[in-house]
């Protein structure tokens, strides 16, 4: 889960990158909308991080 959040947060970037540039501008709102996954994406994984480390 943690590789498809980081995926997800350089696809972000990238995006973020190209918009912000002037090369798109859609890709401001592609990257709102991908960093947002990736903050939900993440916040499960740590919340299953913790879950896991406590039964081990």
């Amino acid at each position: 889960m943690i590789r498809w959040t980081l995926i997800f947060l350089v696809i972000a970037i990238i995006a973020a990158f190209f918009g912000f540039i002037g090369i798109a501008g859609a890709a401001i709102e592609i990257a709102k909308f991908i960093f947002y996954i990736f903050l939900v994406l993440f916040v499960i994984s740590l919340i299953l991080g913790f879950v896991k480390g406590r039964r081990a």
